[in-house]
């Protein structure tokens, strides 16, 4: 009776554990960990050919959106292998009773003495059934000891790269900074852009100190010189919904949506990692950049005649009024402190967004009236 129960008892477990693996699925967030890593020593590369390039602005740009791409995707990974270890290590803590069941049927059947094993209550018949499951269930106790160690083996695999990341996130880090600070001395240098118009920095001081809002502002930008801007017959109509935003991050606030301070803005406000790179959307001229109002830092751009894109928010800005910037030119960088190593890994298995801290708020005016952004910029609008 004993044998039948427990031979019993091992077939539900081992179904159990079968059913369970089959629809688990197995992710494998180490590989992703690892395309990182691979992504951000490719940018570390580029680092060195940017610095010496033709273009040293496109080329540096084009780095540190590799390390930012390489370093999101770091993040991601680390956090994807600590929840699938801390699902490993939930799945066999809670099955260390199964094991054990399934350890002392083994025992049992290895230990058992031949004549106990021929004998059954239920006579020459229970002891064929209990051979019978004996058959089905060895095969079944390999299968899933073949899972186990499977198992052990991944939570050793991903505490291993866990343990690692910290130097390839310390060289990443390292990586971007040295270019950030590279990008900003190229675009100091740089001489070969357009210029559409000079400011005048007291016409512009004028205009600031005579406005308190942003739609004066932007309605007076033609004050800051005393010059005739020549007319602009640039033209991004045709890529209406298509724009790239200018950082990487995600929207925190749609046009319109109230904040947490209950303030309903014209623009979206996306939220963005420390140190982002903000890059122009489209090629246009930069009309006005530099402090303004309770804004902080704001880059207005002008890429086709009666549409602003007004960007505020960035703790550095790049370029000048008047000059004509290519597509994905940077404009500025955003502000907050990168997190060290240690707060970054911590953050690894939290996937909140808590990470994303600053943020950057943009504004689309057609005709000197705003517009929702989200008409021109490609963004998720089901998010």
């Amino acid at each position: 009776m004993r044998l039948a129960r427990v031979l019993s008892a091992a077939c539900c477990a081992a179904a159990l554990w079968a059913g369970s693996a089959a629809a688990e699925g197995r992710p494998d967030p180490a590989s992703a960990a690892r395309a990182a890593s691979a992504q951000l020593e490719k940018a570390a590369l580029e680092l060195q050919g940017a610095v010496d390039a033709r273009d040293r602005v496109k080329a540096l740009t084009e780095t540190i959106r590799a390390y930012e791409a390489g370093l999101e995707a770091m993040r991601d990974g680390l956090r994807r292998a600590a929840m699938r270890e801390a699902q490993l290590s939930r799945k066999l803590q809670a099955r260390e009773g199964e094991i054990a069941q399934l350890m002392g049927v083994l025992l049992t059947i290895e230990t058992a003495p031949p004549p106990v094993l021929m004998l059954h209550p239920q006579g020459p018949l229970g002891s064929a059934r209990s051979g019978m499951i004996l058959a089905e269930v060895t095969p079944a106790l390999n299968t899933q000891a073949q899972r186990l160690r499977e198992d052990l083996d991944e939570v050793q695999t991903l505490r291993l790269l866990q343990q690692n990341a910290a130097k390839t996130l310390e060289e990443g880090l390292a990586g971007v900074q040295q270019a950030r600070s590279a990008l900003s001395q190229a675009i100091a240098d740089r001489t070969d852009l357009p210029r559409r118009f000079t400011a005048d920095p007291v016409r512009t001081a004028i205009l600031i100190s005579s406005t308190e809002t942003l739609d004066g502002f932007a309605s007076g930008l033609a004050e800051i010189t005393d010059e005739e801007i020549p007319e602009s017959h640039a033209d991004i109509t045709t890529r209406k919904g298509q724009l790239a935003l200018p950082v990487q991050g995600v929207i925190l606030h749609r046009a319109g949506e109230a904040d947490a301070a209950g303030i309903k803005r014209a623009g979206i406000v996306v939220a963005a990692r420390p140190r982002a790179l903000v890059t122009a959307p489209a090629p246009a001229t930069i009309r006005y950049r530099g402090p303004l109002l309770d804004l902080g830092n704001v880059v207005i751009l002008e890429p086709q005649p009666d549409m602003l894109i007004i960007l505020s928010g960035l703790a550095e800005v790049y370029g000048e009024a008047g000059q004509v910037i290519p597509e994905g030119t940077p404009v500025g960088l955003m502000g907050g402190e990168v997190p060290e190593i240690g707060a970054i890994l911590s953050l690894s298995g939290d996937g909140t967004g808590t990470e994303r801290s600053e943020t950057l708020y943009i504004e689309v005016r057609e005709g000197g009236s705003p517009v929702d952004p989200e008409t021109w910029f490609r963004t998720d609008k089901d998010g």
